[in-house]
């Protein structure tokens, strides 16, 4: 099981109340719902294996690179870059020295949530000049097994296939949906494996992705069905005696370099070297419970029945 981390804490930032606090009055709203929401998922599915995986760059230059627009609206302002950081929510990401937009009450939270999780021996796993849906990608593709990926982003959709399985979080942890390919093939008319091409033409304003003008859930749905990936819309684009009508055909031809670019940028990478892994397995060692340090944390931060709940779902899941 591998938990989209970020996507979970931000969820937990703004689904709990800020008045669950430490000791000292800080909010731990994020550190504890996602806690519980782990130690939820855990006891349910019970994995032999976890990581969570970590935003090392939030906002990739070679995805800028590709396409400008990606989560510039997300982006709080230009910061100097000083040394090693916890990358995630209000914390440097390597690109450019850009922020993420961070809501108060969140920024000291995030080292807090990476300190609880290394103290559960629970593996963290980020790569420099990645975001954690490529390390999300590259797990997936590279552990021997079934896996399940924890996450509130529709865009690792395109994971899905016969040993890999989404928790899509998105109207919330207790409310999930165990995503496969039929599932997205139900719920928007393509496979998992055509949702890249999918997502791409009907856009994310969430991710800056403009999309396709004039083309939306369905006509994208259309098209995969009709033509099965971008490089055959575009040879029936540039054919004038193909059967694709005038207008679509139109939208196309001038979408031609946003096209190839936003299909790279939503891409996950499934290569990035993993030395976690070791024949395929992630190596995982439930004997690295640092309870010293949990106590320490618990009596800092005040985790109370959150870190009770995950060190019970560990147990059992053994």
């Amino acid at each position: 099981m591998i938990f989209d981390t970020a996507s979970m804490y931000f969820r937990a930032f703004y689904g709990l109340p800020s008045s669950m606090q430490s000791p000292h009055g800080e909010p731990v709203n994020a550190v504890r719902g996602l806690l519980d929401a782990m130690a939820r998922l855990v006891t349910q599915y019970r994995p032999d294996a976890l990581a969570c995986a970590w935003d090392n760059d939030w906002r990739p230059a070679w995805r800028v690179d590709l396409l400008p627009s990606y989560k510039t609206h997300r982006v709080a302002g230009e910061t100097p870059v000083a040394g090693p950081s916890v990358v995630g929510a209000g914390a440097l990401a390597a690109t450019g020295g850009l922020s993420e937009e961070s809501p108060d009450g969140l920024t000291h939270q995030v080292p807090v949530i990476r300190e609880v999780l290394h103290a559960l021996g629970i593996a963290v796993i980020g790569r420099d000049g990645y975001e954690a849906d490529d390390v999300i990608g590259s797990l997936c593709h590279q552990h021997e097994g079934r896996t399940l990926a924890v996450t509130g982003d529709r865009d690792l959709f395109q994971l899905a296939d016969e040993s890999t399985r989404i928790i899509y979080i998105g109207k919330g942890v207790a409310k999930h949906d165990l995503v496969d390919s039929a599932w997205v093939m139900a719920k928007y008319g393509v496979p998992a494996s055509a949702y890249v091409d999918f997502a791409v033409l009907r856009g994310d304003p969430s991710d800056g992705l403009p999309g396709v003008k004039g083309i939306g859930d369905k006509s994208a749905a259309q098209l995969v069905d009709r033509f099965s990936d971008l490089e055959g819309m575009l040879t029936a684009a540039s054919d004038p005696s193909s059967a694709m009508s005038p207008s679509v055909r139109s939208k196309l031809a001038g979408a031609v370099d946003y096209l190839a670019a936003a299909r790279e940028v939503v891409r996950v990478v499934p290569d990035l070297p993993l030395p976690e892994l070791a024949d395929g397995r992630l190596l995982v060692d439930r004997d690295r419970i640092d309870r010293a340090r949990l106590a320490t944390l618990d009596a800092r931060w005040g985790l109370g029945g959150s870190l009770e709940r995950i060190l019970t779902a560990l147990s059992i899941s053994e």
